[in-house]
């Protein structure tokens, strides 16, 4: 069940706005908040002086002209106050409050005690108010001759509207560069997190996605930040722990199958060995007792030839009922190894010799090549000489009027004997049955099954294998290796 919108925990780039951009976009506003208000009263403060410098500026001469009583040097002297750009209005009033001069816009209702109160203090005075209307900030400066007696009232004013579209302006500009550094800080974090992180992140989460398709072999490449490369090399040794894992659970399982087949082909062997040697207890003595009263009957001379081919034939079948016990009897014995050191080469010979009259009868060539400095190996020398004996048969009897490649050689551990035929060769699809008990190609009547059953049962119980391989040629090719037998006490090979 996928988690919904509102449950899923944030990402590191929301968390990046959460803990980082949010708490700096405060800190900033808060910042520049108080800048702020700081540079615009500085700047109020500032356009006071300015008033204040200008009253200054003209207070000497308009009080050298008040005392002389001229007008026209009064004017002269606002006039060129009111030049400077920075005067909304200016007035002169004497020691009473009464108007002498002015310049401006001027106020529709003069306050005469107000102004004669200021006039008598003496004292330079700013205060904000309103004339015709309109929000004006008032400066006030006493006139005086040169003993200091008060002769009069400068009233110099400066809009108020200027005072605030200072302000709006430096508050504007204010705004616009915070809000520029607050995008460019946010910018910058957001590269910096898919430079440093993001797009590191990108690569793990794009490998772990490739793994999650089936493409096990995939590994992370171990570049980035320290903190990433860790995360990679862990991850990576992750998949390899998770892979050696699996490669070992794999071989159990078929170490676990192969067990599991050799159980099954031992349990499969031991009943088909006690059913063969059974049967063949109770064939031989039957088979013996025809055999003797048909030689018997041979030897009287007054039976026909009808009869003597007949009790011939007969003795010919025993023969090969015979052959056929020996074979059960051979496939049933589980007997411990009766290991004794022997010849390589001459066991190929005896079971070459063994079998000459048959592949004379087939018109087989047995060709038997080995290394000339034979050395003696310890092996069941019965066993294996049977063993032998059925490979040859079996290529004598595949490959009529052909020849028979009969070879040996030494390796490290043991002797690898090899058997080729120039026959029809074994169909792939049978290949893993042909050392099956009772498995056989042969024609009803021809073959017991048992031979290569036999072969693969010696290799087994010597501890070696036997395979078969494609002929270079034709024909068919079979290995049986047979590992040289430890001697008593040395332990096994």
């Amino acid at each position: 069940m996928k988690p919904s919108l509102l449950s899923r925990p944030p990402g590191l780039r929301t968390t990046l706005l959460l803990y980082i951009l949010i708490p700096l976009t405060l800190a900033l506003v808060t910042f520049g908040t108080f800048a702020l208000t700081s540079i615009e009263g500085k700047v109020e403060q500032q356009m006071k002086k300015d008033l204040e410098l200008v009253a200054r500026a003209i207070q000497l001469p308009l009080s050298y002209a008040l005392q002389r009583d001229s007008i026209p040097r009064m004017q002269q002297a606002l006039e060129s106050a009111l030049a400077i750009g920075r005067i909304y209005s200016a007035y002169v009033y004497d020691q009473q409050g009464k108007e002498i001069l002015r310049l401006g816009l001027a106020d529709p209702e003069p306050k005469t005690d107000r102004l004669s109160e200021l006039a008598a203090d003496g004292e330079n005075l700013g205060e904000y108010g309103r004339i015709a209307g309109h929000h004006v900030y008032s400066y006030f400066v006493p006139l005086t001759d040169q003993g200091g007696h008060i002769l009069g009232l400068l009233h110099l004013t400066r809009r108020g509207s200027e005072f605030n579209q200072h302000t709006q302006s430096i508050r504007l500009r204010g705004i616009l560069f915070l809000g520029t550094l607050l995008a460019v800080l946010s910018t910058l974090v957001l590269f910096g997190h898919h430079r440093a992180l993001g797009r590191h992140l990108a690569r793990l989460t794009a490998s772990m996605a490739t793994i999650a398709e089936g493409k096990r072999s995939h590994r992370f490449q171990e570049t980035g930040p320290m903190e990433i490369l860790r995360l990679g090399i862990h991850f990576n040794h992750m998949l390899n722990s998770i892979q050696s894992a699996e490669k070992a659970l794999r071989e159990q399982q078929e170490k676990q199958e192969e067990l599991e087949k050799k159980l099954r082909h031992s349990e499969k062997l031991a009943a088909l060995g006690r059913l063969a040697a059974g049967t063949a207890h109770e064939l031989g003595s039957p088979l013996s007792v025809i055999n003797g009263k048909a030689q018997r009957a041979l030897r009287d001379k007054n039976i026909s030839g009808t009869q003597r081919q007949a009790l011939a034939s007969i003795r010919e079948q025993v023969s090969r009922m015979d052959a056929i016990i020996r074979q059960l009897l051979n496939f049933s014995r589980r007997n411990p190894l009766r290991c004794s050191p022997a010849d390589p080469a001459r066991l190929a010979a005896t079971a070459a010799a063994a079998l000459s009259e048959e592949a004379s009868c087939r018109r087989s060539d047995v060709l038997l090549t080995g290394p000339t400095n034979s050395r003696p190996l310890r092996m069941d020398t019965m066993r294996v000489q049977q063993a032998l004996i059925n490979l040859l048969r079996n290529a004598i009897q595949c490959a009529p009027c052909g020849k028979v490649h009969f070879s040996w050689q030494y390796t490290s551990s043991g002797i690898l004997f090899s058997v080729c035929d120039e026959g029809p060769g074994i169909a792939p699809e049978i290949q893993s049955k042909i050392f099956e008990p009772f498995f056989t190609t042969k024609p009803v009547g021809q073959g017991t099954g048992l031979g290569l059953s036999v072969v693969h049962t010696v290799a087994e119980e010597h501890g070696g294998f036997v395979e078969i391989a494609a002929n270079r040629k034709k024909g068919s090719c079979f290995h049986l290796f047979i590992p040289e037998q430890k001697a008593e006490g040395e332990g096994k090979p």
